[in-house]
C-alpha cells in the first residue's frame, strides 16, 4: 500500500490510529455486539493562513472533526465497512467542505475462521 500522497495535494492534517466501537458486519452478532475499527483520516488543504495567523478558522478543528466521526460510529449499525466509510467521508465533508480527503479504515478482528488480521477500506475524495 503506498502511503504517500501525491505532492501536488500540498500541506495536510492526518488523524492516524483513532480507535472506535462500532456495530458494523454480515454477522448478526457482528451489529449487535460490536467490534474495534481503527481509522487514518488525512485532509489534504492549505495550512500556511492558520500557521501565519494561529486563527483556529482558518484551518480544520480536528478535536470537532474527531468528536463527530465518533459519534458516527456510535450510531453505526450496518453491514459493511463500505457503507460506514461512507458515513465518515460525509461527516468529514460536511465539516471541511470540498477538500480532498484519504481514509482508511480498519476492522481490527474480522471473524474469518483461521484469520489473525485485519481487513480494510481506502477511500478517496477529492475536491471539486
Amino acid at each position: 500500500m503506498n502511503n504517500n500522497p501525491p505532492a501536488a495535494l500540498g500541506d495536510a492534517i492526518h488523524v492516524e490510529g483513532l480507535k472506535m466501537w462500532a456495530r458494523v458486519g454480515v454477522l448478526p452478532e457482528e451489529r449487535s455486539l460490536g467490534q474495534w475499527f481503527v481509522m487514518d483520516l488525512t485532509i489534504w488543504l492549505d495550512l500556511a493562513p492558520a500557521g501565519r495567523s494561529d486563527d483556529l478558522s482558518l484551518t480544520v478543528d480536528y478535536g470537532q472533526a474527531v468528536a463527530a466521526i465518533q459519534a458516527c460510529a456510535e450510531r453505526m449499525v450496518c453491514h459493511t465497512v463500505e457503507y460506514f466509510s461512507e458515513q465518515i467521508l460525509d461527516q468529514v465533508g460536511e465539516m471541511c467542505g470540498p477538500c480532498p480527503v484519504r481514509l482508511i479504515l480498519r476492522k481490527c478482528h474480522p471473524p474469518i475462521p483461521g484469520f489473525d488480521g485485519s481487513i480494510s477500506v481506502e477511500r478517496w475524495r477529492f475536491a471539486g
